[in-house]
């Protein structure tokens, strides 16, 4: 095992601290006592209370729940069958037009994709609310859930499709029961890409919300635009905890799956 030198020590101190240390001095002052941000007054959990009473942010945050959820799901399904006609769809009339189409909204500017969904909208003459906030946040997310899926087609062994169909199953089984089961993993990952990247969307929401629907990160904007609250303090807090413990959780599930996929490895070696 390499020594590390005083370079990479010091390389990934300063990496590390400037990466977590305003996360770290957020925490803190969310606990502060004081109305003022940047002024210690105590340790005090008055504005979490504040926080949970607060109907506008507790509205924000349903919403922005509730269109990750459905947005995502949505995407994922799209973008899914998006990659399968790609990779699986050979040449056809249009693929090039159709591929552009899918990857066009990754290198696109934000402002040029919510600024023609709301011409689009107001086009159609569709109010703007929850769901022309799904409707783009569908939109663009499909592609990432597109080129994730698409990775993993790829290097899908066809010979198990063919298997099955041997065996007398239809194509639909076959992908229901074989293909499905084997990119689950690339499909759980564009899911969970898109939930985070509509959970953290601003420019897209602020052009397609109406004022009967508010995203969290538009409400979050608004309220630093007038300064800084200890109540955002608060609940960036409690969103960095959620993440925390997601991350903490997915990685002790895949480890105890790798640890799994070794004993049944080595099972197996024992058999044979």
């Amino acid at each position: 095992m390499r020594r590390l030198s005083w370079f990479n020590v010091t390389s990934l101190t300063l990496g590390f601290a400037f990466l977590y240390l305003p996360m770290i001095v957020l925490i803190v002052y969310s606990f502060n006592a004081s109305k003022l941000v940047t002024v210690w007054a105590g340790f005090s959990t008055k504005w979490y209370g504040e926080l949970f009473r607060n109907e506008a942010f507790l509205d924000a945050a349903w919403v922005t729940i509730k269109v990750a959820v459905i947005s995502s799901t949505f995407a994922t399904v799209l973008g899914t069958m998006a990659a399968y006609v790609l990779v699986r769809g050979g040449r056809f009339l249009g693929r090039t037009l159709f591929s552009g189409m899918i990857y066009a909204p990754l290198v696109m500017p934000e402002v040029i994709t919510g600024l023609s969904l709301l011409l689009l909208f107001i086009g159609i003459g569709l109010d703007r609310g929850v769901l022309t906030i799904v409707l783009a946040h569908t939109t663009f997310s499909m592609c990432y859930v597109s080129v994730v899926v698409s990775s993993r087609l790829v290097t899908f062994d066809r010979s198990l499709e063919e298997a099955a169909l041997d065996l007398g199953a239809s194509p639909w089984e076959s992908f229901r029961l074989v293909t499905l089961p084997i990119i689950a993993p690339a499909v759980i990952s564009g899911w969970l890409l898109a939930f985070t990247l509509s959970l953290d969307d601003l420019v897209i929401a602020s052009f397609t919300a109406g004022p009967s629907a508010t995203t969290l990160p538009i409400k979050i904007f608004s309220a630093v635009r007038l300064g800084v609250s200890p109540e955002i303090n608060a609940l960036s807090t409690i969103m960095i905890l959620i993440v925390t413990v997601g991350v903490i959780s997915a990685s002790l599930v895949s480890k105890q799956s790798a640890v799994r996929a070794q004993k049944d490895a080595r099972a197996a070696e024992r058999t044979a």
